[in-house]
This record gives structure tokens, sequence and C-alpha cells, in this order.
């Protein structure tokens, strides 16, 4: 008979079998299905005024020699609210890049100190995105590639809605601006690039999404904004519709930003969020420890560009002999007897080059850039974005 379920009232039957004394200690344990040493560890437990003395104990140890003491987690938990948009392996790099007078524990030890205090929200699982087939800019250095985006706009307890405009450095992952604004425009923009320009010096390109102002309806994808870097030497380069993980290292920042704001850091006005985005930007820069930078921080990789810029915007000298033609109002392009073809309104006014090609084309080609082909048999603009 091989106790089951109710064990504790089948052990509770064979102490008092064994305290009767009617049958032998050795045929009760063979009638109740168990050793002898079971047996005997049973009426050494049993105590009379305590019936849970026959229940099963915990088999976990009591004490553990690797355990953490108590100042150290109290140490880290303490580092977690003040942080509490940092996980256990961005704790842990911290408490080692400032040199701590404690034995930091592994991150997957901090991971279990945070659980039993109740400061790891539950994790819902994601489906990853496919890879990257576009070919983008490989990027090698700092300042090769910049990132720039409108994180997902939220309310503050004003019930205002915020739009906090990002643009960070892919290589180094530098927050290099993190501006609030109530709405999404051109302006906003060019204003926030001119600063960073100004300040940092010039990228070789900015990459985005195809959202407005970073993407027109006209050729190349063009809008003013666009025309406005090209001129500055900088080439916009625009990731795939639906591809956000084409800008994976600045949605990954976009991630961290809203994971922070979640935390209680939303205000009452425009001012006072913009005064938590910049003391944000100086954590994310200088304090808080980047995984994919081996546990440094940004600020320690990042570097000012070489192509430092005096706020003037250069005028493009084309090639000497040059086919070029001023782009009319509304974007189009007079043809002479062909009439006009609409290239896009974002180069209203500006000068463009037409190049003959040996297969009946002529490239459209702005600052250096071609934008696209004129067919000439047919007399329309080929696309090549």
């Amino acid at each position: 008979m091989p106790w089951t379920e109710t064990r504790p009232m089948q052990r509770l039957d064979f102490v008092r079998a064994c305290h009767a004394g009617t049958d032998s200690f050795s045929a009760l344990c063979r009638l109740f299905g168990i050793s002898r040493k079971t047996g005997y560890k049973w009426l050494e437990r049993f105590d009379p005024s305590d019936l849970s003395s026959l229940a099963d104990r915990s088999r976990a140890p009591r004490s553990h020699s690797r355990a953490v003491p108590d100042d150290i987690a109290s140490h880290l938990i303490a580092l977690r609210h003040k942080h509490p948009d940092w996980g256990p392996k961005k704790l842990r790099m911290w408490c080692l890049n400032h040199g701590v007078d404690f034995t930091v524990p592994a991150a997957s030890t901090i991971g279990d100190i945070l659980k039993r205090e109740g400061l790891v929200p539950d994790k819902k699982r994601r489906r990853r995105t496919p890879g990257n087939r576009q070919p983008l800019t490989t990027i090698s250095e700092n300042n090769q590639v910049w990132s720039a985006d409108f994180k997902g706009r939220f309310r503050m307890l004003s019930q205002e809605y915020c739009h906090p405009f990002t643009l960070t450095d892919n290589h180094s992952r530098y927050l290099l601006s993190c501006r609030a604004t109530d709405r999404e425009s051109e302006p906003f923009v060019r204003a926030c690039l001119t600063d960073a320009f100004m300040e940092y010096g010039l990228p070789d390109v900015l990459r985005t999404d195809n959202g407005q102002p970073f993407a027109g309806t006209g050729i190349a994808g063009l809008s003013r904004l666009a025309v406005w870097l090209i001129k500055l030497g900088v080439r916009p380069e625009r990731i795939r519709k639906g591809h956000p993980e084409e800008n994976g290292r600045h949605e990954r920042m976009h991630r961290s930003l809203k994971r922070a704001l979640e935390c209680g850091n939303t205000f009452m006005t425009m001012e006072e969020q913009q005064h938590w985005f910049s003391d944000y930007r100086e954590e994310f820069n200088h304090e808080r420890p980047h995984e994919a930078l081996c546990g440094v921080t940004p600020g320690t990789v990042w570097k000012p560009s070489q192509r430092q810029w005096d706020g003037r915007v250069p005028e493009y000298v084309y090639p000497s002999g040059a086919t070029v033609h001023k782009v009319k109002s509304r974007g189009t392009l007079f043809m002479g007897k062909k009439g006009t073809v609409f290239l896009s309104e974002a180069l209203t006014g500006e000068h463009i080059m037409l190049e003959e090609q040996d297969d009946g084309l002529e490239a459209i080609i702005f600052n250096g850039i071609t934008l696209a082909y004129y067919d000439r048999k047919t007399q329309s603009v080929v696309r090549i974005d």
C-alpha cells in the first residue's frame, strides 16, 4: 500500500499501528509499502501535539554559501529604484564602471534579487522581425550615419500631446538630441538639426523613415528637409516602408526612452518635460552602460565630427559645360519642345544637371547625387527609388 497524496494520514496510521504493538515493525513496513529506514524516520519525527510533524518538509537548503549579503542586495535594489528602466545587466555594468567596494553579483543573480522584490514586470514575448535585406550604409565609425525620428507621441499630465524628436549617432549610440514639441513639423526638425550640426559637426548620412518631414512624394522621395541636407553635403538615407528594424539601433533607443517615460517621468508642461529629456540624455550618454558597447557608455566612444559647419549653406558648382536647368514653380522642369515634366516641389528654385547616358536616358543630378533618369523617347521620368 504505497503512500499517496494523503500520506500524512497514512503516516499517522502507521505510527499508531507501531504504538499498538499488534504486529512486528517489519511486517508493518511491508504492509504500508515503505522501507524500515523510512518507518524509523516517521516514528522519530512524530509529535503527538503537532500532526504537521508528519507532513513533507522543504528540501531547499536553509542557507547558501553563495547568497548575496543583505547590504549588497539593498544597494542593488536602491540602484534599481533610482533607475527603474535599467535591467540586471545594466545595473551590473554600472557597478563595475563605478568601482563599487563589493563583489558585484552575476546579472542572473541580480535578476533573482529584483524578482524577489517584485521589481521585474512580466515580460511579453515579442516576435522578431526578419533581418534587413536592403543595402544601407555599413556603419564602421563615428558620425558616418546618424538616425533621426519622432518617438511616438504621449500625453503629459496636462493631457497635451508631446512629440519627442530624437537624433543619434549609429556607431557610438550617442544621443545627440532629444527635444519636445507639440507637433511634428519641418521647421522644428530643421532647427533641431541645425543646433546639432553647429555643436557636433556634420555626419555623412542621415537615416530616417519615410514619414514627414523626412520624405516627400516627388523623385527620390525628396522633401524640403532632404534637399537642405543634400546642399549641406549630408546624404539622406531612408529605410524601406514597414521595416523599422533597418533603423534598429535608433528604435532600440526609443524602447529605452519609452520605458523611462513609463516610470513616472511625464510632467505638466512642455518646459518641464524638456528639462527631463535633457537630464535623460545626460544619463543615457554618460551614466547608462550600453550592452552593445561592452558595458561602457556612449560618451566614452563618441567624438565630434571633423566636418565642422559654420551655419552657411554652400553653393554647389556644377562641372564646366554641364547642362544645368532651374526647376520651375511647383517642381516642374521645362524641357523645350518636349514640354514640362514634374520632378518634386521640394526642388523648386534649385538647379539640376542633365547628363546624357548611352542608353537614351539623361541622368537628373542634384548637387552630385543622381535622383532619377529622363527617358527622351517616352518623355517621362524614370524613378530609381
